[in-house]
């Protein structure tokens, strides 16, 4: 006599375990696939960072001093430099902040802003087209200024409203509180730009 408990297994086809199989190989590949995915854009973000950390920080305006060259929550990228020019904008450390400014002058250089907010390099006047509204502003400084030799003088694009060498708190920037040059504009989109 059978056993009433017994049941009856059924064996399954080939065709299931062929169908079964596939399915099994299927998850284990987007498992793998995704794993290799997460890794892939961990590595990507590491090293967007280490770029943008050592070679090319990204700041985000705040404020005015700088208008209408940059305006208030731009985003700009700085190249990593320790070479600057004239007219170059740079980032430095001020306070524990850091700001952006126009180098005026260059180590050695001797300074002179007149009365009328005109500015003199070397007994040369400049051109300054990125200044809509010359003013002294908020200065302390004994004219002529000579530069002291590690230093930048800087000054904001406005003027009226910007804190920087002319006054002697701020002072020429040392060369070390320097952290590079404005390199690119990348927001707003509408405005990216490379020259300043």
């Amino acid at each position: 006599m059978k056993n009433r408990s017994e049941k009856k297994v059924s064996i399954p086809s080939l065709e299931e375990i062929q169908h079964e199989r596939k399915r099994i190989r299927r998850g284990v590949y987007y498992r793998q696939s995704l794993r290799s995915t997460v890794s892939v854009l961990v590595v990507v973000a590491a090293v967007a960072v280490l770029i943008a950390t050592l070679f090319l920080p990204i700041l985000q305006i705040s404020g005015d001093s700088m208008s209408p060259t940059l305006e208030h929550d731009e985003i700009v990228v700085l190249l990593k430099t320790k070479a600057f020019d004239r007219g170059d904008l740079i980032g430095f450390y001020y306070q524990g902040k850091i700001l952006l400014k126009r180098v005026i002058a260059l180590p050695e250089d001797e300074v002179v802003i007149d009365g009328d907010g005109n500015v003199y390099v070397n007994q040369c006047m400049l051109e300054e087209p990125y200044v809509t509204e010359k003013v002294l502003g908020d200065c302390d400084l004994d004219f002529p200024y000579k530069v002291p030799g590690t230093g930048y003088f800087v000054l904001g694009d406005r003027r009226s409203n910007s804190v920087d060498s002319r006054n002697s708190v701020v002072g020429a920037i040392p060369r070390e509180d320097i952290i590079g040059k404005v390199f690119v504009r990348v927001w707003p989109l509408s405005d990216i730009s490379f020259r300043f």
